[in-house]
């Protein structure tokens, strides 16, 4: 039997394992965890109702005095998802969306419950699978920061593009830290003749993605999130947001 990888063991900084994060939100009592930096291998992430919920701390690549908090949205109970898309509902009903449009991979994750906490009975997915009737005129190029070199499209389906033309979107996604993924998705409405009317994440990560995520006019578009995380810094005892 091989053994199990030590991530520590070519130098690289010490993170914890995932399988024991983002399955419970907690009070503030119950916070095992100092909620004020340095932080070591956990970010307590403090949620619109005072609670939080703790993420695993990952490396930035190429990068060892750099890290951030991870969320994934497909390893996470049941009952994070569904508070963390109650949140996101409730956030993003202010922008006056006529219909929901979810990213890849991991916003599909939220958007069915988003769509249905603001009275929707459907949304459009967007996919990064190409089906063998779709338009390549519909599909752009995408980067993140945990896939940078992967040469992904983003599709939407074209029986599905025309509900999108001349109506008011809101865009879902699990994240947003550089907005490059988000960047390629308005590109991809722009194309479907869509509206934005607004972003809804369940993360801001940092605030990289300001200067990406605005409109033609170059005015930004409105981004709501469940709960923020800073980008960190190593500093002495663990780690530190950065300067914005």
């Amino acid at each position: 039997m091989t053994a199990p990888l030590d991530p520590t063991s070519a130098g690289a900084p010490a993170f914890d394992a995932t399988t024991g994060y983002w399955q419970e939100i907690v009070s503030a009592d119950a916070l095992s965890l100092p909620p004020d930096p340095p932080y070591c291998r956990g970010y307590p992430a403090r949620l619109p109702d005072g609670r939080y919920l703790v993420l695993p701390l990952r490396g930035v690549p190429g990068d060892p005095e750099r890290c951030v908090a991870s969320l994934i949205a497909n390893h996470a109970s049941l009952d994070v998802v569904d508070a963390l898309a109650g949140f996101m509902a409730e956030r993003a009903r202010a922008f006056g969306a006529e219909i929901v449009v979810g990213l890849p991979t991991l916003g599909l994750a939220f958007a069915p419950m988003v769509a249905r906490g603001l009275g929707f009975t459907r949304y459009v997915p967007f996919g990064y699978s190409r089906k063998y009737w779709y338009d390549e005129r519909l599909a752009v190029p995408v980067h993140s920061l945990t896939t940078p070199d992967a040469g992904k499209l983003l599709y939407v389906d074209p029986n599905l593009a025309g509900s999108l033309a001349g109506r008011r979107v809101l865009v879902v996604d699990d994240a947003v830290s550089t907005g490059q993924t988000m960047a390629s998705a308005l590109e991809l409405l722009a194309r479907c003749g869509a509206e934005v009317a607004g972003i809804v994440v369940a993360m801001c990560q940092g605030v990289r993605w300001r200067a990406r995520l605005v409109d033609a006019q170059g005015a930004p578009i409105p981004v709501a999130c469940a709960f923020e995380s800073p980008r960190m810094r190593r500093v002495p005892g663990g780690w530190a947001p950065e300067a914005a």
